[in-house]
């Protein structure tokens, strides 16, 4: 038995979250101009939820080249978007 089953579970979806986020940033780059508006900040927060919601410890790499990844996404679609 496993016990209560709580340890594998958090890092399971953690990892989940940040491929997630990564997909949703990569995508977000190709469709700049009509999706990367909403795939940006989706990008962001589930890489911010991947990292564990704060910037302290240790960072899973996917998780962080989600959030600046989405964050540079988001930026880019707002000046596609109005310039």
């Amino acid at each position: 038995m496993t016990g209560s089953g709580r340890g594998t579970r958090i890092g399971s979806d953690r990892a989940t979250l940040a491929i997630v986020g990564l997909v949703c940033a990569i995508a977000g780059f190709f469709l700049a101009g009509n999706l990367g508006i909403v795939l940006g900040p989706i990008a962001v927060i589930c890489g911010w939820l991947a990292m564990g919601r704060r910037w302290a410890g240790s960072r899973r790499v996917m998780a962080l080249v989600a959030l600046v990844l989405g964050a540079i996404d988001t930026v880019a679609a707002i000046l596609w978007t109005f310039f």
